[in-house]
């Protein structure tokens, strides 16, 4: 009986000879000798492949932050080499992971996109954890919007980018982390200054009470 990895490279595989809008599951089972139940057994539908492609990034890019050099890098390089590792587990099947977010955003596919949006905050809420991102309230909430908008944009960007080791989405992504780093720092370094600056008048406030006070009683 086929695996559950061997049934993901065939219909990949066969993505790339023709489209993957083309492949049947029926053409995946004759591939690799097999019945369409056995294929069942694993996938209850064509969608469940795309999703188990999906994961091997996702695993891809969590193992990258076991590595022994991981914790030296700074908050910005480590969520540079995540997103980076996790395109580079496409490679080299661009095409058939274009064609499958593409098929995905087809108009009428509802019962797709909603999953596919539940899959996209998972991803980055995992790419949080390995980067030992730890916001909390407000401050994780604007994290995580940035992170996923940058996320996305790199991604459709490094789906049409030919470029050897993709070193133009690699430049992109440093570019958008920057611009998305020096925000957080503008934005909640005034925000720390006026809380600050607040918390001093109350305490002028109060002082300036305390020794009117002291005066009538005198």
């Amino acid at each position: 009986m086929a695996t559950k990895d061997q049934i993901v490279d065939t219909a990949v595989e066969l993505g790339e000879q023709k489209s993957w809008e083309a492949v049947r599951l029926h053409d995946v089972a004759v591939a690799l000798g097999i019945t369409l139940d056995e294929v069942r057994a694993h996938f209850r539908e064509k969608e469940d492949i795309v999703d188990a492609w999906f994961e091997r990034a996702d695993s891809a890019m969590l193992k990258a932050g076991q590595a022994s050099d991981f914790s030296y890098l700074t908050p910005r390089q480590r969520l540079h080499r995540l997103i980076m590792i996790w395109l580079g587990a496409f490679y080299p099947y661009r095409k058939t992971t274009r064609q499958m977010i593409y098929g995905k955003l087809e108009p009428g596919h509802i019962h797709i996109q909603v999953p596919g949006l539940m899959r996209v905050s998972r991803t980055v809420q995992w790419m949080r954890e390995a980067a030992g991102r730890d916001a909390t309230y407000v401050r994780r909430a604007l994290e995580e919007s940035g992170l996923t908008t940058i996320y996305l944009a790199t991604f459709f960007y490094w789906m049409k980018d030919n470029s050897a080791g993709s070193t133009r989405t690699s430049r992109f992504l440093e570019g958008c982390l920057s611009v998305a780093e020096n925000l957080d720092r503008v934005v909640f370094t005034r925000r720390g200054a006026a809380r600050r600056a607040s918390s001093g008048a109350s305490g002028s406030a109060s002082s300036g009470a305390d020794s009117e006070k002291a005066s009538q009683t005198a």
